[in-house]
């Protein structure tokens, strides 16, 4: 973070400052980090005591001090031994003291701000223009998933002077949550990914999706870019919506930055990419054709960012998987690939790894599909859980195991399609399934571990792959 006095942030915060027994004063600088996470804090960092939905941070204040916290911002007086700034709202002081940092650093005139938002795909283009950013000097970009109202700010307040580039995944749960983010760090490019059915349970439905997708590209000005999916039927609609110049990426033959000649195998993808009157061979590591959709994206924005092609492309071909947990591949024992893409997962997401889970099967091998639920997609849960059992059934992957009680859907799907003889198994946990599929592999099987982050199934593909290793 910028160096900030005491002063400058419970003005920013709207706060009070209280000394405590360090007699700190308000001209006092404090430039550490910030955490909402007590154990995650490191000395001279700033504290953001936080009620959250299990626990209140306000009790873990003394264990900041501890760890080296030199301030700490909460509601309402606590452990007095360095200074502490008491607001009315601690979530959003947060978000006001990243407000006042970024606006104080934009001002100067050096940074560019990237904001990523979408149903699927935020966390690895994110990543991938990263690696665009690193070329072009100092960056910041979101850690893990951060990009709701805690993660997003905390990323921010990581700026410092002469930070060049701010990339910032945008993500929601509700219509109002991308335009309050936007707001705090307003983008020169703002990119839209996909609208699909992710979270559909929380929005209401694809219409409400779309709305809040939009909020990033109706906010941007005149000045700034969108970059935006053409093959997304969805996303090309807000091509009306945003004031912006638009830079259409995708495999339409309008797009602006496209892909053809894609061939996938379990190695990569390998594509050609055509942009500004010009094109270039790209070996893409990262496993998963539906990655080069965010490969694409992310190569129009380093091309914004004023990278040549040839850069670009480096960057996307120096890319080995698109994140922890995302298309990770494990394994190789006897030939068996363990494919771990349980971090997350929509009815789009688990479409396409199981599309790429039969197109990049060995001859020789069997095609081994471990799926659990897909969270937060309220109404439409029973049915897109059986139209992905259905999936399964006619991409003819070999066998189906299905983990916990929430895909069960997915199962029964699977056997009344009538295809099958036995080829879907069903288990409540995750012990038995790996019990079950460390006995049954066979050499050359390639097996794709898929879920919704809360049901955890990344760990069960962990442990497959060190059995496999």
């Amino acid at each position: 973070m910028i160096e900030l006095t005491l002063a400058e942030i419970a003005a920013a915060t709207g706060g009070r400052l209280v000394p405590g027994a360090s007699g700190a004063g308000p001209e006092t600088v404090v430039r550490g980090e910030s955490q909402t996470d007590s154990r995650e804090v490191a000395p001279g960092q700033i504290f953001f005591a936080r009620r959250g939905e299990e626990t209140d941070g306000h009790r873990f204040v003394p264990q900041a001090i501890d760890a080296g916290a030199a301030l700490i911002v909460g509601e309402h007086e606590t452990d007095d031994r360095v200074p502490q700034i008491l607001v009315a709202d601690t979530t959003d002081a947060l978000g006001a003291l990243a407000t006042e940092v970024v606006r104080r650093v934009r001002a100067a005139g050096g940074l560019t701000i990237v904001g990523i938002t979408g149903s699927n795909g935020k966390t690895t283009t994110k990543n991938l223009v990263a690696a665009m950013a690193e070329r072009v000097g100092t960056f910041v970009a979101s850690e893990k998933s951060f990009n709701n109202e805690v993660g997003g700010p905390l990323t921010m307040l990581r700026v410092e002077d002469d930070t060049k580039t701010l990339v910032a995944e945008m993500g929601a749960s509700a219509e109002g949550e991308i335009a309050r983010l936007t707001g705090m760090a307003p983008p020169h490019i703002g990119v839209v990914l996909t609208v699909g059915l992710a979270h559909a349970g929380e929005f209401g439905g694809i219409e409400t999706t779309f709305r809040t997708k939009s909020e990033m590209v109706r906010e941007l000005p005149e000045t700034a870019v969108a970059v935006l999916n053409r093959d997304d039927g969805y996303v090309a609609r807000m091509g009306e919506l945003t004031r912006a110049r638009v830079r259409w990426f995708g495999r339409h033959p309008e797009a602006d930055v496209r892909a053809s000649d894609v061939d996938s195998d379990a190695s990569g993808t390998r594509f050609t990419i055509h942009a500004d009157g010009a094109s270039h061979p790209v070996v893409f590591r990262v496993l998963g054709e539906h990655h080069v959709t965010n490969a694409l994206a992310a190569a129009a924005v380093g091309l914004e960012l004023g990278l040549s092609l040839a850069d670009v492309v480096a960057a996307l071909e120096g890319a080995t998987r698109a994140a922890r947990w995302r298309m990770e591949v494990m394994g190789g024992r006897d030939g068996v690939t363990i494919i771990n893409d349980a971090y997350n997962a929509s009815p789009d997401s688990m479409s396409a790894g199981l599309r790429t889970l039969a197109q990049i099967a060995k001859p020789e091998g069997r095609t081994v599909a471990v799926l659990g639920a897909m969270s937060e997609l309220g109404e439409y849960s029973i049915e897109e859980h059986i139209r992905i059992g259905l999936q399964a059934v006619r991409l003819r992957i070999s066998e189906l195991v299905v983990v916990g009680s929430e895909a069960r859907n997915l199962h029964i799907s699977a056997i009344n399609e009538g295809s099958w003889d036995g080829e879907s198994v069903f288990f409540e946990d995750q012990d038995a399934a790996f019990a079950y599929l460390e006995r049954t592999l066979q050499p050359n099987d390639t097996v794709l571990v898929k879920s919704s982050n809360a049901a955890g199934l990344r760990f069960l593909g962990d442990r497959l792959g060190e059995a496999f290793a």
